[in-house]
């Protein structure tokens, strides 16, 4: 039904798309109760992504103009989801955006702009309030110099 899914996936009821095929979504991934995920347009999600409930990925928006509207225009523009990202409950991601990685959004936050790598966002338009040590830099490391 997905585009593709790794490893350690695991996503509770009710799921809604569009699609279905244009999500992508990496290793150790959590999907809280009623995501939704509008996918016109391709949704990447990286590794170590947790999202809470009742959140909405959007990649599909509509025009201004009630002309078009009544013409069901559409406007689509993809989604990217880093790795290390935790979203909050009740998140509404808006189409176009790139969430870094590292990134935790709020819960209730709306994101209609990019999130740099290392952040902290929330409100409404989503902010950045601060930023985040990655911590698992050291980590990598070693298991990096542990396999060699």
């Amino acid at each position: 039904m997905l585009g593709s899914v790794g490893k350690n996936v695991w996503i509770a009821k009710t799921f809604g798309c569009d699609c279905g095929k244009n999500i992508f979504i990496g290793d150790d991934f959590t999907g809280n109760f009623n995501l939704t995920i509008l996918d016109i347009r391709e949704v990447h999600i990286g590794n170590n992504v947790m999202i809470g409930p009742n959140t909405l990925i959007s990649t599909v928006g509509h025009p201004l103009s009630p002309r078009a509207r009544r013409n069901y225009e559409a406007i689509a523009q993809p989604v990217r989801i880093g790795n290390d990202v935790w979203i909050g409950g009740n998140v509404t991601i808006l189409p176009g955006v790139s969430i870094g990685n590292n990134v935790v959004v709020a819960a209730g936050a709306v994101v209609n702009k990019d999130v740099p790598d290392n952040s902290l966002v929330a409100g409404v338009p989503a902010k950045v309030i601060r930023t985040i040590p990655n911590d698992t830099q050291d980590e990598d490391n070693i298991s990096d110099t542990a396999t060699e």
